[in-house]
């Protein structure tokens, strides 16, 4: 299932949030998390009357200039309520000191589950993206985002595993209203992906997955495999995640 707009949407792959059952840090990892966590960002909607005024949809992270945000467009594609006014927004901070921004969708990229928001203001530190090809398995890896999302205030959960497999992948639609001739075509020929040895939850959506060693993105996660229902997922996770690769948002990046 893959966690968005509507928070979770079904299939039978799914989206999710992200615990770690891997070993413990080593120092390069404690380096990396601090270089990466100001990047890191929650997304959600804001309405001024409503009670929470903050409904949190998933994570994304700056990259380019600073000024633009990755997410997966599942997280963002659902339409907001002109009657209550709600916009999107994107969460800077920590704990409950927290900078709300609205932020507007630049670029879609509906076959690999990915977008672009503009962010105003002050720019944000950016990750770097790795553009060769994908980790061989076995890397180590780890990803940041906020698995239950501001809860108990905005702060960021980093995650560890591997690479486990690379393997071919294809985006479902939710209902035959959503077939097009783009994702049939996909269906036949489905793009690899990289699947991890790690346990992910809803609101890690849209997290960076990087080398533990550097900080560089190779993905971004979008799915994990649900064994039952989707209601188990937090009580029985799979620890099977699956991230688009980061080549992808380099070249929805580049405009290409």
């Amino acid at each position: 299932m893959a966690c968005g707009s509507s928070f979770w949407r079904v299939a039978t792959l799914c989206v999710a949030l992200t615990w770690s059952l891997a070993a413990p840090a080593t120092d390069a990892l404690v380096a990396t998390i601090a270089r990466v966590k100001p990047s890191v960002v929650g997304i959600g909607t804001f309405a001024e009357l409503r009670r929470p005024q903050v409904r949190y949809l998933g994570t994304g992270f700056a990259v380019g200039d600073g000024g633009r945000i990755a997410t997966n467009l599942h997280v963002v594609d659902a339409p907001l309520d002109e009657a209550s006014r709600e916009r999107l927004v994107v969460l800077i901070g920590h704990g409950t000191d927290i900078d709300v921004r609205s932020v507007s969708v630049v670029a879609r990229d509906p076959a690999h589950d990915l977008a672009l928001l503009a962010l105003p203001g002050a720019p944000l530190p950016t990750l770097s993206i790795d553009t060769g090809a994908a980790p061989p398995e076995g890397t180590a890896i780890a990803f940041t985002g906020y698995p239950i999302g501001p809860v108990l205030g905005l702060n960021a959960a980093t995650h560890q595993g591997i690479v486990a497999a690379l393997t071919p992948l294809a985006m479902p639609a939710d209902n035959s209203r959503e077939l097009s001739t783009d994702k049939l075509l996909a269906l036949r020929s489905p793009y690899e992906v990289l699947q991890l040895d790690a346990i992910a939850y809803p609101g890690n959506s849209g997290s960076p997955v990087y080398r533990q060693d550097s900080g560089a993105v190779v993905g971004i996660i979008n799915m994990v495999f649900v064994k039952g229902r989707k209601e188990d997922i937090l009580r029985d996770p799979s620890a099977i995640t699956y991230a688009i690769p980061a080549r992808y948002l380099a070249a929805l990046l580049a405009g290409r």
